[in-house]
């Protein structure tokens, strides 16, 4: 499946991190910082095949923008 690049937030200093990207099924994928341990445990209902990033409300608000 492709994703296209759509923005990446502007507290990025280098690379493209965090940044919001579209995939072909017009579903979003998020490249953002890991959360810790510590927030982990607070999340309901986890899978073993899901996980939970960080991400500013700028890249958030470019998922918006690009409906």
């Amino acid at each position: 499946m492709k994703i296209e690049f759509i923005r990446k937030t502007a507290e990025s200093t280098t690379g493209n991190c965090p940044a919001l990207y579209k995939r072909e099924d017009g579903r979003f994928v998020i490249q953002g910082w890991r959360i810790t341990d510590e927030e982990r445990a607070q999340l309901r209902d986890l899978a073993p095949d899901e996980d939970a990033i960080v991400v500013p409300a700028d890249v958030i608000a470019g998922i918006v923008a690009a409906q």
